[in-house]
């Protein structure tokens, strides 16, 4: 059996490693959990999965999920407040 890696890449460049997968467009806090919309508050940092990039060898998948940082024009338009 293949080994399945999940990663999200920040806008900096850094790389963290998670243990789940993401869709495209999900807003997502500092560590890649899914945020669920409405936001509480548009006083926080999250990002958006904006691009998913899948590379297979045949010793392992490595899913890089590119993530971009929302404004806070952005995070009004699905906070509550």
């Amino acid at each position: 059996m293949t080994p399945v890696t999940n990663r999200i890449i920040y806008p900096e460049g850094d790389i963290l490693e998670i243990e789940h997968k993401l869709r495209i467009n999900q807003i997502v806090d500092l560590n890649g959990l899914p945020l669920g919309l409405p936001l509480p508050t548009s006083k926080m940092i999250a990002y958006r999965v904006s691009k998913i990039q899948t590379q297979s060898t045949r010793r392992e998948e490595v899913t890089d999920y590119f993530l971009e940082l929302l404004d806070r024009f952005d995070l009004e338009e699905v906070a509550e407040e």
